[in-house]
């Protein structure tokens, strides 16, 4: 290796280290803050919080690498343009393909590492990472509940209130309780103005007392028989004081917080994973459309819609005069007929509707995320491209101008992002199209810097703009003279 690719390649690798380490610390303190009121004061020791901190980094990298290759390429050609080392080096013959050379086999490998690191440490990483949270929020379910909406962690039961207080924060402010243990739907409503909730670490039970409430029970679901129904159709109470227990053995378990209960998230499989996943995905997709399909074309009977009692075809037929060969009462029984029919293929669609929506949301998501690797695997070599042509070009170094650059290009690059995933996810576009949304975007423009870095151009040429209206001017004003 020449002295000069030495120097390009410390030029780069210096700020990169520091850059990536700012970023990455800065990703993992987001998420940390977003998940620390589920994690603080639960009794955790610091080995288990240090873990959870571990596998969130080792997810958060993927995304940290591409910001500092951007950032670092920014200040390290920056830095070069503003120390004049651009121009030495052109005065003795080296062009900034040259110079870049090494740079650009530093970033392939990158990509390959970052692409390694997707297809292997990240699910592995997620699985941990949301296991271990799953497991920690869990360890006391009371500070797990949200106030002002409704709650279903809680097996059979939906929990709602206005406000948790109290130094251990186990007192309830207008408590709501919807008791779905009858699995026949919300027969049992509790309302109260106080409530407390009792929760010992390693119990199977929470006790929940409710003070200054009001306690209703539907029977009518219960009872089979109609004269059982008539005659005690609800039980109703108001309360000054009402206990109840809530088996919550399912959610601590057996207490052990590296126990793994979910393995089978889109973003847990590796990329040979979701590629035999899809499949099976789409094959229960088609399955459930074909299957509908055929449920809407028996009750609309559509199979006879077609069929003629001889071989001679009416080329124009007018269906409103077939009507007239029928009396009023068969017309009124063949209208109402047709009406039933459509009624029914409508309600059939708009019952499976969610059924459907659901499945095709799941195949996206698999979808996506699939395609979103690959594509976020290349994200180094694109933001490369943009940022070392840009640094070239405002031959500034260090953290000012270059961290301004890097926010707004990598902004630009995460909402693209997004937001071909998210249309992607709600089927609008395909999957592939959508996690290719960015790369669509920015590759044009990666190349338009490249080239103006090249010929030793401006950001922007202002003369090309400019220069016309000089030109309309001095011609305005040369015939005004005349």
């Amino acid at each position: 290796m020449k002295i000069l690719d030495k120097y390009i390649l410390k030029t780069f690798l210096k700020p990169f280290a520091a850059t990536f380490l700012i970023v990455l610390f800065v990703l993992v303190m987001q998420l940390l803050w977003q998940t620390f009121e589920n994690i603080a004061g639960k009794g955790i020791s610091v080995v288990f919080i240090l873990k959870f901190l571990y596998y969130t980094s080792l997810s958060i990298v993927p995304q940290a690498l591409p910001i500092a290759v951007l950032l670092s390429s920014i200040m390290a050609l920056g830095s070069l343009g503003e120390n004049y080392e651009f121009a030495a080096a052109k005065s003795a013959g080296i062009s900034l393909q040259r110079l870049v050379r090494p740079l650009v086999f530093l970033t392939l490998i990158l990509s390959a590492v970052n692409f390694l690191f997707l297809n292997n440490i990240f699910p592995y990483a997620i699985l941990r990472q949301q296991n271990l949270y799953y497991n920690i929020k869990k360890k006391k379910p009371a500070l797990a509940l949200v106030p002002g909406s409704f709650n279903s962690d809680l097996p059979n039961y939906q929990i709602k209130f206005e406000e948790k207080y109290g130094e251990e924060k186990n007192l309830l402010k207008k408590v709501l309780i919807y008791d779905l243990s009858s699995r026949q739907g919300n027969q049992k409503v509790i309302t109260a103005e106080r409530g407390k909730i009792i929760s010992e670490e390693g119990s199977r039970y929470m006790t929940f007392i409710l003070y200054d409430g009001y306690y209703y029970e539907d029977h009518t679901k219960s009872q089979k028989s109609p004269d059982k129904k008539a005659k005690m159709p609800a039980s109703q109470a108001t309360f000054k004081e009402y206990e109840f227990n809530i088996d919550i053995s399912d959610l601590v378990g057996d207490g052990q917080l590296d126990e793994q209960r979910f393995k089978n998230s889109f973003k847990m499989l590796k990329l040979n994973q979701l590629q035999d996943t899809i499949p099976v995905i789409k094959d229960s997709y088609n399955t459930i459309l074909s299957l509908r399909a055929k449920s809407v074309a028996t009750i609309s009977k559509s199979n006879e819609l077609y069929k003629y009692s001889d071989t001679l075809k009416i080329k124009y037929l007018d269906t409103t005069k077939i009507l007239n060969n029928f009396s009023l009462k068969d017309k009124i029984g063949i209208l109402n007929g047709a009406k039933t029919k459509l009624n029914s293929a409508l309600t059939n669609v708009k019952n499976n509707m969610t059924t459907i929506k659901r499945k095709r949301k799941t195949l996206n998501f698999f979808d996506s995320e699939y395609y979103g690797r690959i594509a976020l695997s290349f994200s180094c070599l694109i933001l490369f491209f943009i940022g070392a042509p840009l640094g070239s070009i405002i031959r500034k170094g260090g953290f000012g101008l270059p961290m301004i650059l890097a926010i707004a290009i990598y902004v630009l690059y995460f909402f693209g992002n997004t937001f071909g995933k998210n249309l992607a996810e709600e089927s609008s576009i395909s999957s592939l199209l959508g996690s290719w949304v960015s790369a669509m975007v920015m590759v044009p423009f990666g190349i338009l810097l490249t080239r103006r870095a090249t010929k030793d151009k401006g950001l922007f040429n202002v003369d090309a703009i400019t220069q016309p209206i000089k030109n309309f001017f001095l011609k305005f004003k040369s015939k005004k003279d005349n």
